[in-house]
């Protein structure tokens, strides 16, 4: 069966690689024979990964502001400049804010909103083209969401506008999904527990913070970055070719 989780050939960007998750999913790509590109926000961190990652196969560092829709389109003007085809797009840039209730800032609410919900809508519009490119019925493209288990649960932290950001992600790829199937295109999202990443170093790096954490979990443990990576594997490799509008939750059980 390895026929059926292998990349070779295949072309793959990770936003928000640099890092967290994005990471893990970009080097997972590598090692099953994936070219990857990766980009962030800050040009030096998304170099400084993907001359890491190297060793595991060939990565591209791209610089990409996607805080605005300008953003995106500078974001394929540049990929386009590398490659002429995309056959695995993770849309895994975001961000997160928490304050109390009665002084949650719009600010917070619109920057959320705008990293994790328009600017993944923004990316697959000016991404299409390529993606279309290496679409085929046997193998079809690939565009895996990462969504959240805070878009399923009700396990809100105070991070108010980081639940609904992320059902809206699965909702719109539900609808993509759909909109996209006749042009060989799957949709896909997966919907993290807790993993290691920049916005959980808090908790991850505080061993009371942390056990306290897993009790919520039924399998009293966060996930491990090869299991993040297996499951983006399986879903950009031919064994996900029939899949498409699944939101696929890892999270040890939480959502039970």
């Amino acid at each position: 069966m390895q026929q059926y989780f292998g990349l070779t050939g295949r072309t793959a960007l990770v936003t928000g690689g640099s890092r967290g998750i994005g990471k893990m999913i970009a080097q997972g790509f590598l090692e099953a024979g994936a070219k990857v590109f990766i980009c962030s926000r800050k040009a030096d961190e998304c170099t400084a990964t993907a001359a890491e990652l190297n060793q595991y196969g060939e990565c591209i560092a791209l610089c990409a502001d996607l805080s605005s829709e300008e953003g995106a389109r500078q974001l394929a003007a540049n990929l386009l400049n590398h490659t002429d085809r995309l056959d695995i797009l993770v849309n895994n840039a975001g961000t997160s804010w928490g304050a109390p209730l009665a002084e949650f800032p719009v600010k917070g609410w619109e920057k959320v909103m705008q990293l994790n919900v328009t600017s993944v809508f923004s990316c697959i519009q000016q991404l299409l083209p390529l993606m279309r490119r290496s679409a085929s019925a046997t193998n079809p493209s690939r565009i895996i969401n990462i969504g959240s288990v805070a878009g399923i649960s009700a396990f809100g932290e105070q991070a108010y506008s980081y639940g609904p950001s992320k059902a809206a992600v699965h909702q719109l790829s539900r609808m993509l999904a759909k909109e996209l199937v006749s042009e060989h295109i799957n949709v896909n999202v997966i919907a993290p527990g807790r993993f290691p990443s920049k916005m959980t170093s808090h908790i991850h790096n505080d061993p009371e913070a942390l056990a306290e954490d897993c009790a919520h979990i039924p399998m009293k443990r966060w996930g491990r970055e090869e299991e993040m990576a297996a499951l983006a594997i399986m879903l950009a490799s031919t064994a996900g070719a029939y899949m498409t509008g699944n939101i696929i939750p890892i999270d040890g059980g939480f959502t039970l």
